[in-house]
């Protein structure tokens, strides 16, 4: 017998979310103009508006856009009202149009990608475009039970009357399907494989038993799931077959081009850098091209004009970590400076996100220095702050 879950009601006045944008409005009150990360719906709750108010193309069941209005969301754009919609990713068009697509059919959805590939991101803002929110979320760990998935017990309730739907505690996955929203499953390959297959029903027949009641939740039109994943760091769990069949996977790659790299981190900067109320820094630029150049060259093991191989260090080296980098020396030039980015702010946190094993990443980093960076002209002050925290 299908059994019905309440949707959960949130108030906005108490989750501390406001519109960020500039096109949002202002906040209700100073708790929620002082969320530190908004929800993306929040955020741009502005450019979401405008675009429903403009968009007259079709909307599957449930959808609060059409496909075409979610992907110039996500890729950005001007309306015919004169409204600019932001870019959220920067990347090829034709990913995020399939991605689109695949949650306007019964295909869940599986974003691929090294770390740093803004997976967490795009899904955030794919379920806030399609649902209006991106809070059903199920975030993956080493220790994730099936209750997440599924549904758990509320156990005063459990030992107080036995089991009931006064005492079933849905899961983010049960009540997106009883909704017909978009849920989100973070870090997948991280969940215990036997814990990932308690999937495998949900996606390929719609429906969630519960044994203990004699009933079960059904989908209803609108449901879908979008997951992230990646193979590149330890404790990683691969996908049985029978579960990656129930996914259309979407890879997500690396920026192609420096130019490319350069403007999402100098963009997600300036996003984080309001956000801390960090004043913007003049000339900031040609710090963020050289921590881009140098992530660059040591993940592609090779210089950029090609003429230097080089060896790559254990890490990653993705743009989340060149933001980071760059974020953190803003707040160093911002707080211990002068307000200029300068070589000396950026020069550790890039040491510190190229040197992960101690022995054989100094080494390789130690190489990059002194063999490509202090014969680069123009590099001077930067190679000197480098081998000053690297010493």
């Amino acid at each position: 017998m299908p059994v019905s879950v309440e949707p959960t009601s949130v108030d906005p006045s108490q989750n501390g979310s406001a519109p960020a944008n500039a096109g949002a409005g202002a906040p209700a009150d100073a708790t929620e103009a002082e969320a530190l990360r908004p929800h993306a719906e929040d955020a741009f709750a502005g450019e979401l508006a405008a675009l429903a108010a403009q968009d007259d193309r079709p909307r599957p069941t449930r959808w609060k856009l059409s496909p075409w209005a979610v992907a110039t969301y996500l890729l950005g754009g001007t309306l015919p009202d004169g409204t600019v919609i932001t870019p959220k990713y920067v990347g090829p068009r034709r990913i995020v149009e399939v991605a689109v697509t695949t949650l306007a059919t019964d295909r869940a959805l599986l974003l691929l990608g090294v770390p740093g590939t803004a997976k967490t991101w795009v899904s955030e803002h794919l379920a806030a475009a399609v649902s209006g929110d991106s809070t059903l979320l199920v975030q993956g760990t080493a220790g994730t039970p099936e209750e997440a998935i599924r549904y758990g017990w509320n156990y005063a309730q459990l030992l107080a009357h036995g089991p009931s739907r006064d005492a079933l505690v849905p899961s983010p996955v049960m009540r997106a399907m009883a909704d017909g929203m978009t849920a989100r499953v973070e870090e997948l390959t991280r969940i215990p494989a036997d814990v990932q297959d308690t999937l495998i029903t949900i996606l390929s027949e719609k429906t969630l038993p519960i044994p203990e009641l004699g009933q079960e939740v059904q989908a209803v039109r609108g449901f879908n799931l979008i997951a992230t994943a990646n193979d590149r760091d330890r404790g990683v769990n691969d996908l049985s077959s029978a579960l990656r069949r129930r996914f259309n996977t979407v890879v997500l790659p690396l920026p192609e081009t420096p130019e490319a790299e350069v403007d999402i981190v100098s963009r997600r900067v300036d996003q984080i850098g309001r956000s801390l109320d960090l004043p913007a820094a003049p000339d900031g630029l040609d710090e963020i091209r050289r921590v881009v150049t140098v992530f660059r060259e040591l993940r592609d093991g090779v210089t950029t004009d090609g003429r230097t191989k080089l060896k790559s260090p254990s890490g990653t080296l993705s743009t989340a970590e060149a933001i980071s980098v760059v974020t953190n020396g803003l707040a160093l030039a911002a707080h211990f400076g002068d307000g200029v980015l300068r070589p000396g702010d950026v020069a550790a946190g890039i040491l510190g996100a190229v040197v992960r094993d101690p022995a054989a990443d100094r080494v390789i980093w130690q190489e990059y220095l002194e063999t490509v960076v202090r014969e680069r002209d123009g590099w001077k002050d930067f190679y000197r702050a480098c081998r000053e925290v690297s010493v």
